[in-house]
């Protein structure tokens, strides 16, 4: 029951936050519906297709895509409102984000893939709608240059694989996994930890 409340709680922030930048792109009502649902459910298809579950789950139910479009809804006619509330969303997302991670890799190992494709699908799985969201917008990804999201993502799928590999719980595997990748995600947003850059290259 937590695991579906938690969820739907990542789905929200993840709807929420595409759904702010299609309204800062001043993109319209359909634009702006897009935008979140595929922000919201767009890493769930990825995993899906990576995995051969055809037609892909968030896809194939109403709960999870209803979800995603009345919340970009919502956002659309009350972003001013919204807005205010960015830092309540970024914590959410990061929830999110661990749950997603976590529960990506759960279920790549549930459907016989290898410890490093279960890591991977787990990853992509929690960025894979941010990615849709900046390509669609016409933005370079934010994990490539500016936020620590992917590291975090990783972590939270390989504890969730290594838990796995040394024959424990996975239901706990799930919410080490989860708690690991979302402070993680935290403690980087608050100390504003960034991945090293490489130095400016002076052409002439």
């Amino acid at each position: 029951m937590l695991l579906k409340v938690l969820e739907f709680v990542g789905v929200v922030a993840f709807a929420a936050s595409g759904s702010l930048v299609a309204v800062s792109k001043r993109l319209d009502f359909f634009g702006v519906c897009l935008i979140g649902v595929f922000t919201a459910i767009g890493g769930g298809v990825l995993r899906d297709v990576l995995l051969g579950i055809t037609p892909p789950t968030s896809l194939n139910t109403w709960k999870f895509f209803t979800t995603a479009l009345l919340t970009s809804i919502v956002v659309f006619f009350a972003h001013a409102a919204v807005r205010r509330l960015r830092r309540e969303i970024l914590v959410l997302d990061a929830v999110g984000m661990g749950l997603f991670a976590s529960s990506g890799a759960t279920i790549a190992l549930d459907h016989g893939a290898s410890s490093q494709a279960a890591m991977l699908i787990g990853a992509t799985t929690a960025i894979g709608g941010g990615v849709l969201r900046d390509i669609l917008v016409n933005e370079m990804p934010l994990l490539l240059h500016r936020d620590l999201y992917a590291i975090p993502a990783l972590i939270g799928s390989t504890v969730v694989v290594a838990w796995s590999a040394l024959g424990l719980n996975l239901n706990t595997g799930l919410v080490v996994g989860t708690v690991s990748a979302s402070v993680l995600r935290l403690l980087a947003l608050w100390r504003k930890w960034n991945l090293p850059a490489p130095r400016q290259v002076d052409d002439g």
